[in-house]
């Protein structure tokens, strides 16, 4: 498999290599890097599941259902500012063929019970948020500086490389976790699945 086992140098040239080949999420970095967010990543699914579907000689888009956007705006966590910002990306993103889940990562804590049935802290930053995200392999963030790949990936890439999904416990559930492992298996059957 291209990337796995490999120094961290060449498994990023590889994720640049994959993500540049997969022309709807390029020109959705593009685009993104035009909005004027500072703290922001396009992560989850969407880069794993482009890693996934290279490694498996698939259509690169195949099974990915939507783009998470991520940022972090502490300065008001009101629902009306978040909506604000959801309709200026998705007016600069009319022309991508999928649709968005854009979150502020600074009131996630505020909605979370209601969604997920139990409480969380507040994220003091959006790498914190990323920390706790499902799997080792979906907590990556991607964006361009200066037309540059800033990538934040707090467990590695090796796992990402290796189709290899492994609970991330930090704050999901075993329920959770089996919910994505067999909605994922349906759809990338050469997933290696770590029991919880």
């Amino acid at each position: 498999m291209n990337g796995y086992n490999i120094d961290l140098k060449k498994q990023i040239e590889q994720l640049e290599k994959i993500v540049h080949s997969n022309k709807i999420l390029e020109s959705i970095l593009v685009k993104a890097a035009e909005i004027g967010l500072k703290h922001y990543f396009i992560g989850a699914g969407c880069i794993a599941q482009t890693v996934w579907n290279y490694q498996m000689n698939l259509d690169l888009m195949h099974g990915i259902s939507d783009i998470d956007f991520v940022y972090y705006d502490s300065s008001d966590l009101s629902i009306q500012a978040e909506n604000a910002i959801i309709d200026k990306i998705n007016s600069c993103m009319e022309h991508c063929p999928i649709k968005f889940d854009i979150k502020n990562q600074a009131r996630v804590h505020l909605w979370y019970k209601d969604h997920f049935g139990y409480d969380i802290k507040p994220y003091s930053n959006l790498e914190e948020a990323i920390n706790t995200w499902p799997t080792t392999a979906t907590s990556i963030g991607i964006r361009l500086n200066d037309r540059k790949f800033c990538i934040y990936a707090p467990f590695g890439l090796n796992d990402l490389f290796g189709l290899i999904v492994r609970a991330n416990k930090a704050q999901i559930t075993e329920e959770i976790y089996k919910q994505k492992v067999n909605k994922w298996i349906a759809k990338w059957p050469l997933l290696k699945i770590i029991p919880w």
